[in-house]
This record gives C-alpha cells, structure tokens and sequence, in this order.
C-alpha cells in the first residue's frame, strides 16, 4: 500500500506493493543513563545503535513512504535501575507529522511510560516476528511503532490507524502471558500500553478516532488554504472530548490529546473570536481543570 501526498488534495492513496523496504520511521533513540552507578557505559551505546538499526530498518507495513514522508519520532529510555543484564526505567515516546503546505510539523504523540523492564546481553541481536514475542523490550519498541503508525494513519483517514491498532493489541495478548512483563496488564496503570491500546480500539474511542482526523485532516492540514476554515473546524470539533469524558472520565486518551496537543489548541485559539475564547476557555477548563493557568492565555 502507498501513502502519497498528491497535487490538488491531501489524502491517502492506496496501492498495492511488495517491493519496498524503507521503514516508515526516522526515529532517533537515546539512552540516559545518569541515575545508574557503574563504570562500564558502552553498553548503552551498542543498545542504543541497535535499537536504531531495528527501528529504522525494518519495513512495519506494506504502506510505502517516500524520504519526505517518514514519521518523525524518538524513543528516550531513562535508566533508573541496572543489574548484569536486567535494565529497569521509563520510556518516553515522541512522534510529529508535518502540516500540509507548510513547514511546520504537529506532535501525534508524548508519551510517557513508566513501567519499562527488560533484559538485554551486549551484541544480542533484537528481532522480531509477527505474533512471537522473544523479549519485553522489542515488544515495547513493536508496540509503540504500530501506536505511532495508527495515529498517524488515523490523522489522514477516518480510523485509517486501525490494522496498526490492532496489531499493537495482540503485542498486549500476548505480553500479558509473560511472566514478570510489566506494563501490559489491565489495573497495573490506567496510563500503561494495555489501557492505551484499549481506549484506542473499543467503541467510546472511536468519537475521539473522528476527532482525531478531523482535528488534523479538515483543520490543520486546511490552514495554509484557509487559516479561518481549519481554525473554526477544530474548534466545533471539541465537544468529541467532552463527549468521551463524559463516557469514559479517566480515559487515558484525554491524556493523550493534553500532552501532545493542549499548547498547539492555545495558539490556534490566538486567532479566534472573543466568543470562541470564550467558550474554548470553559470547554477546555471543564476537561482540564489542573490546567485552568496554562488555558488563561486563551483569553488573552
């Protein structure tokens, strides 16, 4: 399949391909170590190039990117514990889609899980099979590309994402078999890689899917035509997150949205009409109350 850019429109343009072998991610991979005691550090190097190599390397779809294509996106691993072979920390996950006809590039995701334990020996070769999982800590990476893959597919095409999202829920089927995974279980964390997959694949998740598109596809992909247009279309989409909250109130997609998405909301805002920032304002208070400060620039 093919995911093109076409003169005239901005919309996915699928064609059936087996030929190319360019991953759908540049990714850039960083290791920090600073909370762990030890002299021996070039095993944070080797896991950090290799842990490129697998990201960047591997086709993830039978989607075909060209170079200018590529999803942006990083995977920061913080140590906080090492013993021989056994790392444990956190994992925080970044991916950006540029707008269309301009040069700036929207967050699709930041993320931040904290319950990231694997085992890794220098040199071993990560690998990957679909449906067999051989360590937590290609699982995490398989998963967290297969997430990026949706929301950046669901961004172009209503629920566009969903063979990603899929795929990113059999990784937790079958991480919850192993014994002493974390993360993958349902009321560890109710902002874990089994509550996000979760919310993204079950019903009350596809008004925020819709949104999802919407948000990016008729309003910020619409702004270099029409600044008013993509603007007005975002705005009188947000009662999609109302609408979740109101079904499912800790829902960790609320989250979602917030990290990667409440500053970028602020700015648009910055162009509307009194009565948006106004109504924007309490819309947005009611959904994030512990950012009541941050929102009062809508106002301004």
């Amino acid at each position: 399949m093919s995911r093109k850019w076409l003169s005239g429109g901005f919309f996915i343009f699928w064609i059936l391909t087996a030929y190319s072998q360019n991953s759908e991610l540049n990714a850039r991979i960083t290791i920090n170590a600073d909370r762990v005691q030890g002299t021996y550090t070039q095993v944070y190097n080797t896991l950090q190039t290799a842990l490129t190599s697998f990201v960047n390397n591997k086709k993830w779809s039978n989607a075909t990117f060209g170079m200018n294509e590529k999803i942006e996106c990083s995977f920061t691993i913080i140590l906080s514990e090492v013993n021989d072979h056994t790392f444990k920390g956190e994992i925080q996950i970044q991916a950006r889609r540029p707008v269309f006809n301009s040069t700036y590039t929207t967050t699709l995701l930041n993320f931040r899980d904290t319950q990231f334990d694997f085992e890794y020996t220098e040199f071993e070769p990560l690998e990957y099979t679909e449906n067999v999982l051989n360590s937590n800590l290609t699982a995490t990476f398989v998963f967290y590309i297969y997430t990026i893959l949706g929301l950046d597919f669901d961004s172009f095409s209503p629920k566009g994402g969903s063979p990603f999202f899929q795929q990113a829920q059999q990784i937790v089927s079958l991480a919850q078999a192993q014994m002493g995974w974390t993360g993958w279980r349902a009321f560890d964390n109710d902002r874990n890689r089994h509550a996000l997959v979760t919310a993204l694949t079950e019903n009350n998740g596809d008004v925020f899917r819709q949104f999802w598109y919407d948000y990016h596809r008729k309003g910020l992909d619409e702004m270099a035509a029409n600044a008013d247009r993509g603007r007005t279309n975002i705005i009188t989409g947000l009662p999609a997150l109302t609408k979740l909250k109101s079904a499912r109130p800790t829902s960790v997609l609320l989250q979602v949205f917030s990290d990667a998405k409440l500053d970028e909301l602020i700015a648009i805002y910055s162009k509307a009409t009194t009565q948006e920032k106004q109504e924007g304002f309490k819309e947005l208070s009611n959904l994030y109350p512990a950012s009541t400060t941050r929102l009062d620039a809508i106002k301004r």
